[in-house]
């Protein structure tokens, strides 16, 4: 066997080993220095082959490179495998010809915290939990609550009130029990007393200042890094990721990690965390282990409007010689989100379309090179949140049973 699960926790900044009850607080001896970081999974790894079992559903097809006993049965939906499209009509226009996107918005509740909650709620039902609580603006929050519903588990979702209807009622949906708050730090805290007071399984963070989300949940994402390698052969030279917390960024670089390990990747991509008002970007300014905050705004990139970066996150983009972009631009994502669907044919969320102008400005500025292999994640689908793309699109048209009205209608030059 090439990787196994040894059990425990440790510490990425200290090495400081916890046991699996310690996994939602992050390091106990970073945090007596104030800086505050998520534990990661230990496994022992050994150079082979990539361990992967077919006959193992969605991610877990990776089972041995997540934090499981060989006993756990998987809670799963089919989730993974999603594919990697090229762009190649939008990508040539942004000076990037070899731009891909990994479509996430292909998994079961359409975004790639479905990876998350596979793992996270697999872990949480192997230990006996009878309730999880995650805090969510969205795509988490459906995930967690679909996959409790599967693993027969009950879910309560803290959101904010101003959550898109689209996505309270997929939360709803699933049978969570939603709950929201005007103040958004408000459901960290309550989410903190819940978990100390019922003893529910958290699968987000509950730490403040934030650490990152379930640890378990985090090791998910090493299989979006395993399914790119496989699917071009080799690490891309560039990863884009939208991000807030820096799960994603942190389980990406986990995963290409692994593949080095294994030995079957020969280098790490360099990557890139993007996030509307520039947290990362101010994060990779100070010293390690400090969190500056950063001041926000409503955005059509809600769900990674983050005031502030993670160690998780910084540590991911530092250890790859990555970088972090902002773009607080609403009319500019929304732009970028309507010449993605209409070039391309994929209608994407506002933060996954971050990836595309990250990708745009690092080119403009000749930090990607044009022949550079470019991977952006596509987080998840514009349909969650589909009013800021409707407001800058006309109003339908109803015409008269005419081709002369249709042809009124249409562009001019089109029926040429």
């Amino acid at each position: 066997m090439s990787a196994r699960y040894l059990g425990f926790l440790r510490c990425p900044r200290c090495g400081e080993v916890a046991p699996e009850d310690r996994a939602p607080f992050g390091c106990p001896r970073c945090a007596r220095g104030d800086v505050g970081v998520n534990l990661t999974p230990a496994y022992a790894l050994t150079a082979g082959c990539l361990p992967s079992e077919a006959s193992q559903p969605g991610i877990f097809e990776f089972r041995d490179l997540l934090p499981l006993a060989p006993e756990n049965a998987p809670v799963t939906l089919g989730e993974g495998q999603t594919p990697v499209i090229p762009l190649n009509r939008l990508g040539p226009r942004l000076g990037l010809h070899r731009l891909m996107l990994k479509d996430e918005a292909r998994n079961p509740t359409w975004s790639f915290k479905d990876r998350l909650a596979a793992a996270a709620v697999t872990k949480a039902a192997a230990a006996g939990a009878s309730t999880v609580i995650v805090s969510s603006t969205g795509n988490h929050g459906a995930a967690v609550a679909a996959y409790a519903a599967v693993a027969g588990l009950s879910c309560v979702v803290l959101t904010v009130s101003s959550v898109p209807r689209e996505i309270s009622t997929l939360m709803q949906a699933y049978g969570a029990c939603v709950v929201a708050y005007e103040n958004g730090p408000d459901r960290w805290s309550v989410l903190r007393q819940a978990v100390e007071a019922f003893g529910w399984t958290p699968i987000s963070g509950v730490v403040t200042p934030p650490i990152g989300s379930n640890p378990f949940g985090v090791e998910g994402y090493k299989t979006i890094a395993y399914e790119l390698w496989r699917q071009l052969g080799e690490a891309p030279d560039v990863v884009v990721v939208p991000t807030a917390y820096g799960d994603g960024l942190a389980g990406i670089r986990r995963g290409f990690s692994d593949l080095v390990e294994l030995g079957l990747s020969t280098r790490m991509p360099r990557l890139v965390a993007v996030d509307p008002f520039g947290a990362y970007a101010r994060g990779l300014q100070s010293p390690p282990g400090k969190q500056p905050t950063v001041p926000t705004r409503p955005s059509t990139a809600f769900s990674v409007a983050t005031r502030v970066a993670t160690y998780q996150g910084l540590d991911a983009i530092r250890a790859t010689d990555g970088t972090a972009v902002a773009e607080p631009s609403n009319d500019a994502i929304v732009r970028m989100q309507l010449e993605l669907a209409a070039s391309e044919g994929l209608y994407a969320e506002g933060a996954s379309v971050l990836a595309v102008l990250a990708a745009a400005q690092l080119a403009a500025r000749s930090w990607i090179d044009a022949d550079e292999r470019v991977v952006l994640v596509s987080t998840s689908t514009g349909l969650k949140d589909p009013g800021p793309a409707a407001s800058h699109l006309p109003d339908l048209p109803v015409l008269e049973p005419t081709l002369k009205a249709l042809e009124g209608a249409l562009p001019a030059g089109m029926c040429q």
